[in-house]
C-alpha cells in the first residue's frame, strides 16, 4: 500500500511540470502503463488530476483549492515560535515577532532578553510604523502604489533625532530596505534602543511576517547588534521555509 501512495504522490509533481501523457507518466513511474492508469484514474476520482481532450492530464482544480486551505490553517506564531526561542537563547536578546493587519503592524509574540532589562513591548500592541524594523520590512513588500498611499497617509511622530522625519524619507527608506532584505531601527524610537529585523516569506514569495531581535545600548552597540543580522536571517529563512511549506519538519517514525 505505501508503494502504491508513493507512486501516486510521485504523479503530482511531474504533473506540475505541464501536462503528460499515459506513457510519459508510466515511464517516469517506471510501471507499466496499466498500473500507472489505475493511478490516474484514481487521482481523478479526487479531483487532483484532470484529464484533457487530448488524453493528456494536467493537475486537478482540487488540489490548489486544497492547497489554498492549507495556507489559510497555517499559524505562523505557532511555526516561528521554536526558532523565536532558539534564537533568543543563543543572543539572549528579545525577540518579537510582527504580522501586518488592518493598516497597522502588530506584535503577535515576543520571547523577552536574559538580561534584567525589559523592552516596553506587548503581544497585541501595535509598533511604531514609521520607525520600526519589522514595520519597514512589511511595508517595503508592498505594491509600489500601495506603499506610496501608505506612506503619504502616516503621521511621522519625532520620537527622537533620528525618527524618518515625513513620507518621502519614508519611501526611500523602504527602497532601501525593500533591496537589501533587511531592516534596522537605530535609536528611531527610543535612543537607547536598536532592532534588526529579517522578513519571513510564504509559499508566494511575499512577506507575510516580520521577526527582530532589539537590544538596549547599555548592553550591546548598535555595531554589536547589526554583527547578528546574519544569526537572524537565518532564523527568519528557517521559518519561511517550514511556514511555505518548502521545508516541512518531519513527522516522528
Amino acid at each position: 500500500m505505501s508503494q502504491t501512495v508513493d507512486r501516486a504522490l510521485s504523479i503530482l509533481p511531474l504533473l506540475a511540470e505541464g501536462p503528460a501523457d499515459l506513457g510519459r507518466v508510466a515511464d517516469r513511474l517506471g510501471v507499466h502503463k496499466s498500473t500507472a492508469l489505475r493511478l490516474l484514474r484514481t487521482l481523478h476520482q479526487h479531483g487532483l488530476v484532470h484529464r484533457q481532450s487530448d488524453q493528456r492530464y494536467r493537475l486537478g482544480a482540487r488540489l490548489f483549492a486544497l492547497a489554498q486551505e492549507a495556507m489559510e490553517s497555517l499559524d505562523v506564531r505557532e511555526i516561528a515560535h521554536p526558532h523565536l526561542l532558539r534564537l533568543n537563547e543563543q543572543c539572549g536578546h528579545t525577540v518579537h515577532l510582527a504580522v501586518h493587519e488592518d493598516g497597522e503592524v502588530l506584535y503577535i509574540d515576543k520571547v523577552d532578553s536574559r538580561y534584567p532589562v525589559r523592552m516596553y513591548s506587548r503581544i497585541g500592541r501595535p509598533v511604531a510604523i514609521t520607525v520600526a524594523a519589522v514595520a519597514k520590512l512589511l511595508l517595503a513588500d508592498l505594491p509600489e502604489a500601495e506603499r506610496r498611499a501608505v506612506a503619504q497617509g502616516l503621521e511621522y511622530p519625532l520620537y527622537t533625532p533620528h525618527s524618518t522625519p515625513d513620507a518621502a524619507a519614508f519611501l526611500t527608506e523602504l527602497a532601501t530596505v525593500r533591496e537589501q532584505g533587511w531592516a534596522a531601527d537605530l535609536g528611531g524610537h527610543e535612543e537607547s534602543i536598536n532592532c534588526v529585523a529579517a522578513p519571513i516569506r510564504g509559499a508566494d514569495g511575499r512577506v507575510a511576517a516580520a521577526m527582530s531581535v532589539s537590544a538596549p545600548n547599555v548592553v550591546v552597540t548598535a555595531d554589536e547588534l547589526l554583527a547578528l543580522l546574519p544569526l537572524v536571517r537565518r532564523a527568519a529563512d528557517a521559518i519561511s521555509d517550514e511556514f511555505s511549506g518548502r521545508n516541512p519538519v518531519k513527522e516522528p517514525v
